[in-house]
């Protein structure tokens, strides 16, 4: 079955029925439920994407396997916008009376919830789950915080090198195979078509530029004790966010155009057909389809500094929790492991185009849609995900890292001053 292209928005981001849940009585002393409710309603919120129908047809089935299995409960499932659902979610934090049972949330949003108090550890049911051998590494370390489970991965998305077909026949080009094809071939195509962006980059895209820190055997943040300390300022990172920096330029992407661009904006770039090449997701199928290069595209695995590696890459995505205030514990876990089992991770990679968590589903869904066997292989290779904290969330708020890319593009400060000043930032956020 070809799987749809309408891939969902919600990423800037898991059950097998008939599991019992194990560890079910839910703690009475930190906020969480008194009762674990074996009927009555189960309340659920679920994230609305752009074009939710197929969504709600997958859910709706999953719903009623549920409730078949489970006699005396119903299941009433709102969808929440994405844009307002960090409102939305701390209203039922604060009020335990409104919550749902079960909620989506941004990967990157784990350590935040578990710090407010409002995810349950499953680490118990989590690891009673046969399912889980087969769970991705990075997924799994998505929903841990300090050694335990709090929820089950959904869905992940990455990014690769889409890049032109045409115009790479046009110049007997070869898709790259390092990093430092990837800046020379850029420069070709510059110097060929003056007309296009080499590869379209943008000093507010974190997350393409992440895989080359980490490439270069960079991190963001290294543990320190119970939290986190930067580590942009490395010689490893440094070495990655020159790299980076390195592409901006009139000989490929002018920064007076391109200091400012986001992911968003270098995707549109490419689809728009304005550049050779650009680093996008498994999720942004749709935009190219619907753009200039629909037929003219291809995508690899971004490259690493040696030839045959693969740039670890960030691994995006949602989860699913249970709410500590749920007076349905058991019957909520069970739902989760419906909803973010086998199953229901491969309706949704033919609905939505999600990516599924397990790796013996990815391995088959890949075999169905070839378009997404790139990204197969950059998960195969190893991701990489943001520091597990609740001070993540404040960083990235707070632009520190496009922050950092900007000034250096824009010539204000250099590699070494610019993530100086971005580590000290860092920190001062992890010591709050």
């Amino acid at each position: 079955m070809k799987v749809s292209v309408r891939i969902a928005a919600s990423v800037a981001a898991l059950g097998m029925a008939g599991l019992a849940a194990a560890g079910c009585a839910p703690s009475t002393s930190d906020g969480g439920a008194k009762e674990d409710e074996k009927s009555g309603k189960l309340r659920v919120w679920l994230f609305r994407e752009v074009g939710n129908k197929p969504k709600e047809k997958v859910v709706d089935d999953v719903v009623a396997r549920y409730e078949k299995k489970h006699k005396d409960v119903t299941v009433d499932v709102q969808y929440i916008p994405v844009d307002s659902r960090a409102e939305k979610i701390k209203g039922a934090l604060n009020d335990p009376e409104s919550a749902p049972d079960v909620i989506e949330y941004g990967n990157t949003d784990t350590a935040g919830y578990v710090k407010d108090g409002g995810l349950a550890d499953i680490s118990e049911e989590f690891a009673d789950w046969g399912a889980t051998s087969q769970t991705d590494k990075t997924a799994k370390e998505s929903v841990t915080v300090d050694g335990k489970q709090y929820g089950a991965p959904l869905f992940v998305g990455v990014r690769a090198l889409y890049y032109r077909t045409d115009v790479f026949k046009e110049l007997d080009l070869k898709p790259p195979e390092t990093l430092g094809e990837i800046a020379s071939t850029a420069k070709k195509i510059r110097e060929k078509k003056p007309e296009l962006y080499g590869i379209a980059v943008g000093g507010a895209y974190t997350y393409g530029a992440m895989p080359f820190v980490w490439a270069h055997g960079g991190e963001l943040a290294e543990p320190k004790g119970e939290e986190f300390a930067a580590a942009v300022d490395s010689p490893e990172a440094r070495k990655g966010i020159k790299a980076y920096t390195d592409l901006f330029g009139d000989d490929n992407c002018p920064a007076g155009k391109c200091a400012k661009m986001g992911g968003n904006e270098t995707v549109e770039a490419f689809a728009g057909g304005k550049a050779g090449m650009a680093i996008g997701g498994d999720f942004n199928r749709q935009a190219m389809e619907d753009g200039a290069v629909k037929g003219k595209y291809g995508v690899v695995p971004l490259p690493g500094v040696k030839k045959g590696d693969i740039a670890p890459a960030f691994a995006g995505g949602n989860n699913i929790g249970v709410l500590k205030s749920s007076d349905h514990r058991t019957l909520a876990v069970d739902f989760l492991k419906e909803i973010a089992g086998k199953r229901t991770q491969e309706e949704l990679f033919s609905a939505m185009g999600f990516l599924p968590t397990f790796s013996d589903t990815r391995e088959k869904v890949a075999k169905k849609e070839p378009f997404v066997e790139p990204f197969v292989e950059t998960l195969d290779a190893g991701t990489k995900f943001v520091p597990v904290s609740p001070a993540w969330g404040e960083i990235d708020a707070s632009l520190i890292l496009p922050g950092m890319f900007q000034e250096i593009v824009s010539g204000k400060k250099d590699v070494e001053g610019a993530s100086g000043d971005a580590a000290e930032k860092m920190d001062e956020v992890f010591r709050k």
